[in-house]
């Protein structure tokens, strides 16, 4: 949402998810259980952070509380979204959430490659703070 264009968000939103339905005729799901499943598809479960120790920056890996977990899922969605080539917002964000039910995309990538980052760093883990 730009400037608390609520409405506009609103039908950028539904006219997706009408989109999502017409591209995925022979799915069985709703368009709104189709994007619940994006959604959780692309929500990561680990960040790291950054962690000074004595005069060393360490990338810590920490779990994300659920309401940021949300957030985040929903940020990358958009802000990949945003970047696609296509008409309509409506339209890239309805392309951006069938990659991401299909385990595609640009905000599935980033949940991957910060679930890598973290694995990479678990040995840093006990400075979790």
């Amino acid at each position: 949402m730009y400037d608390g264009k609520k409405n506009t968000a609103y039908t950028i939103f539904y006219s997706a998810l009408e989109t999502v339905k017409a591209k995925m005729p022979n799915e069985e799901k709703s368009a709104l259980e189709i994007w619940k499943k994006a959604l959780e598809n692309v929500t990561p479960q680990v960040e790291v952070k950054s962690r000074r120790v004595g005069g060393a920056t360490f990338q810590v890996p920490t779990e994300i509380r659920a309401d940021r977990k949300e957030s985040i899922s929903m940020k990358n969605l958009i802000i990949f979204a945003r970047k696609r080539g296509g008409k309509t917002m409506a339209d890239k964000l309805a392309a951006e959430i069938v990659d991401a039910f299909n385990d595609q995309g640009g905000a599935y990538k980033r949940k991957e490659d910060m679930h890598r980052m973290a694995e990479a760093n678990r040995a840093f883990a006990h400075f979790r703070f």
